[in-house]
């Protein structure tokens, strides 16, 4: 099987899973062209898969760098703005999307977007994409205890954001 097909059958099975991780992570609807980022580099650096992983993990790893790359960017366009004395509030959905998001999505959404990096990779991974441990771990290029600890304090910070006191 050449490269090609390999990536291609890789995006079949696995898109919709790195579309929605993208989705999650940055609360953007247009990833369409991350997603795609994430194949591309895929296909370059197949050479380099040494399938110590399974091909799933591999590739969250590699969105997850994208979308690490894309927050980056964000943020240096935002504060360009800032400099620019842009006072226009900026959001990253149109109004016809954030309508139709329940009022309790958006809360745990924002709510998980103000937590650190590694708690939003931990409990997007986890709770919404239902990840493994091990596949979390592989992904994070963590262990499989600090994969556990930090979802178990991710999950206590935010329930305690949420006005409650503790996670079991």
């Amino acid at each position: 099987m050449s490269k090609e097909e390999k990536i291609s059958q890789w995006f079949f099975e696995y898109s919709d899973d790195i579309y929605q991780f993208l989705l999650y992570k940055l609360g953007s609807p247009d990833v369409e062209d991350l997603v795609q980022e994430v194949f591309i580099r895929a296909l370059k650096s197949l050479k380099t898969f040494k399938g110590n992983s399974s091909p799933k993990t591999w590739l969250y790893s590699i969105a997850r760098n994208i979308a690490i790359d894309e927050i980056r960017k964000r943020k240096r366009e935002k504060w360009k703005s800032l400099l620019l004395l842009d006072n226009e509030q900026s959001t990253n959905m149109s109004p016809e999307e954030l309508y139709f998001l329940s009022e309790e999505h958006k809360v745990l959404i924002a709510t998980i977007y103000s937590l650190k990096s590694n708690y939003q990779d931990v409990l997007i991974m986890r709770g919404m994409k239902e990840l493994t441990v091990e596949e979390t771990a592989n992904i994070l290029g963590w262990t499989e205890e600090r994969v556990r600890s930090t979802h178990y304090r991710a999950k206590q910070a935010l329930h305690a954001k949420l006005g409650g006191d503790s996670v079991e």
